[in-house]
């Protein structure tokens, strides 16, 4: 059968099997790859891949040999994409590429010598330009260095002029380096701002209109930010702040760094008064931004409470990216539900009602775990306008979510009514009997019927009138009737408070099935003698006449015997049941 994708692989590499000749052990096993892959022979063109990529090989080799051939690389681009046989090792490859790109264009060595080029006349200069250009941000700390460096003024409006011409990339740390002392480069640095035009700088801009005391400062700032957008002068930085972290929140993709391996996070180090740069992995760098950004709004304005909450949102977020926390973080940093349980109710509301409306459950989730850990009703029923973010999320697609809102809500033990009440035991009765379980696992399934049936459980001891737990009645009977013992057991304790005769005739079976084990049997008649003293007799004949004949037989466990005996005299059944038992004994 004809193969388009083999054949778009082997058509394609073809015409270079001759490109490449073997000059030592690396270039050589790369020319076998591409060599094999192009005849078809796709195992060996892997065998050869994998040996290129097993020596752990110099990225920057492996640049050199993919730049000799600009074709090679736009074909290992179509493999990754079209050749299930190829695709693996062909995107690994790739990512060595990259990763040599990365080091090339890193190289402060490298960088130095084009700062100096800026200097030594037109023609070095633009192609110096050129080249800082693709350092992109790399530059700019060495570019402020020179600039602060009193040995090399007369470089210095030779550098201020290329400042702008990096772009977008150098305005994250352009606008970290605004925290400098040096009051001339601050002032370069805030026109190289303006004329780059990017909106990230405008919160940076207007703080420095609101808080610098230096007034040349200030109208810098000022023609600065009328360059970018004028009608940012009219908002406040904090706002600004807050916008900049929303746009990262969101990945914009005005913020993104560029395609690379890692990401950077700019400080400025107060102490060696420069910039520190700060590897960060792409996978939670938006998250992270977003949180540097609220915290430089709540320093802009202490008041800015909306930060608060999306601070904690972007930090639930960037935890669901499972990276280890950034090496910025001080040695012993929190988490992000430590900062959430420390939040008031809210700020949390604010971050939960963010996470419905975009669909987030990771953060839905931590917010409202946070929430049922420390804020009682009048907490959790918050509003927002007409909203209750709590009571939506009671509904929310995501079932951990719906499950513990549920728990949070019942364990505050309302007690006024409220629209969407009902769904709190629907939510609970499809936790305690694990019907999510396909969808969440077992291991978390499990985990929320233990917590779905204590909530119950809180509902009934305290005789909540606003949650009717008789919906739930159907459920907790089909948990006695399972093999979870602890699930048995609490279901009992639940019933047992429910004034129904099916309750209580669930109670008595679990108690009489030989089926159970003896534990579960004692604690069921423990339940019973609770339900019988709260609610009286509701069992069938029969139930009773099974209870006497455990509390008669001389062969039933003593344990067994006992708590079946104290749930039959806690029924206070007619003197002629007693009499039997009293008679019987004599025999």
């Amino acid at each position: 059968m004809f193969n388009k994708k083999r054949f778009f692989v082997v058509s394609a590499l073809l015409c270079l099997t001759c490109s490449f000749c073997g000059a030592d052990e690396l270039e050589d096993s790369w020319g076998d790859f591409l060599h094999y892959a192009a005849i078809g022979r796709f195992e060996l063109a892997k065998g050869f891949a994998e040996k290129i990529l097993d020596s752990n090989p110099d990225p920057l080799a492996i640049l050199a040999l993919s730049d000799a051939n600009p074709r090679a690389y736009r074909l290992l681009l179509r493999m990754e994409d079209h050749s299930e046989d190829l695709g693996e090792v062909s995107g690994n490859l790739l990512e060595l590429i990259e990763r040599g790109r990365y080091i090339k264009r890193i190289d402060p060595k490298v960088i130095r010598e084009e700062i100096k080029k800026l200097s030594g006349g037109i023609r070095p200069s633009t192609a110096a330009q050129g080249r800082l250009k693709n350092a992109g941000e790399y530059a700019i700390p060495l570019m402020i260095e020179a600039l602060e460096d009193p040995e090399r003024q007369d470089e210095f409006v030779h550098i201020v002029s290329a400042l702008p011409k990096i772009g977008r990339d150098a305005v994250r740390p352009l606008t970290t380096a605004l925290a400098t002392d040096n009051i001339s480069v601050k002032i370069e640095i805030i026109r190289a701002l303006g004329d780059i035009g990017y909106s990230q700088s405008l919160a940076y801009l207007k703080y420095i209109i609101e808080n610098d005391s230096v007034e040349q400062m200030k109208k810098e700032a000022v023609i600065a930010i009328k360059k970018i957008d004028p009608a940012a002068l009219n908002v406040s930085a904090s706002e600004l702040f807050f916008q900049l972290a929303e746009s990262y929140y969101y990945h914009e993709d005005s913020n993104a760094p560029r395609k690379a391996v890692i990401a950077n996070v700019w400080l400025w180090d107060s102490k060696a008064g420069k910039l520190k740069r700060v590897e960060v992995d792409n996978g939670h760098f938006f998250e992270l931004m977003a949180m540097r950004s609220c915290e430089a709004a709540l320093k802009a304005d202490e008041k800015t409470g909306k930060a608060i909450a999306l601070w904690i949102a972007a930090f639930f977020k960037a935890e669901a990216a499972v990276m280890d926390q950034p090496s910025y973080f001080k040695e012993g940093h929190a988490d992000a539900m430590t900062y959430a349980t420390t939040a008031g109710p809210e700020y949390l509301h604010v971050a939960l009602e963010r996470a419905l409306k975009d669909k987030n459950a990771n953060v839905a989730l931590g917010v409202v775990e946070a929430l049922a850990a420390n804020a009682g009703e009048k907490s959790l029923l918050y509003r927002i306008g007409t909203e209750q973010p709590l009571v939506k999320a009671l509904s929310f697609s995501d079932i951990p979510v719906m499950y513990s809102s549920a728990i949070a809500i019942a364990s505050a033990n309302p007690n006024a009514n409220f629209i969407g009440s009902k769904k709190i035991i629907e939510n609970l009765s499809a936790a305690v009997t694990g019907s999510g379980g396909d969808k969440i696992g077992k291991e978390l399934s499990d985990i929320y019927a233990l917590r779905g049936v204590d909530a119950m459980y809180n509902l009934a001891v305290t005789r909540n009138t606003v949650i009717d737990l008789t919906p739930a009645q159907k459920s907790l009977i089909q948990v006695t009737r399972g093999s979870w013992e602890v699930m048995q057991i609490q279901a009992g304790r639940v019933l047992a408070l429910m004034p129904s005769p099916d309750a209580q005739r669930a109670t008595a079976d679990m108690g009489l099935g030989a089926g159970n084990t003896l534990d579960v049997r004692i604690e069921a008649f423990l339940s019973l003698a609770v339900s019988a003293k709260q609610n009286a007799n509701l069992l069938a004949p029969e139930q009773i006449d099974a209870i006497y004949g455990l509390v008669s037989s001389d062969e039933t466990d003593v344990e067994l015997r006992s708590s079946a005996a104290g749930a039959y005299g806690a029924l206070n059944l007619p003197s002629d049941k007693v009499k039997e038992l009293i008679l019987d004994q004599t025999k």
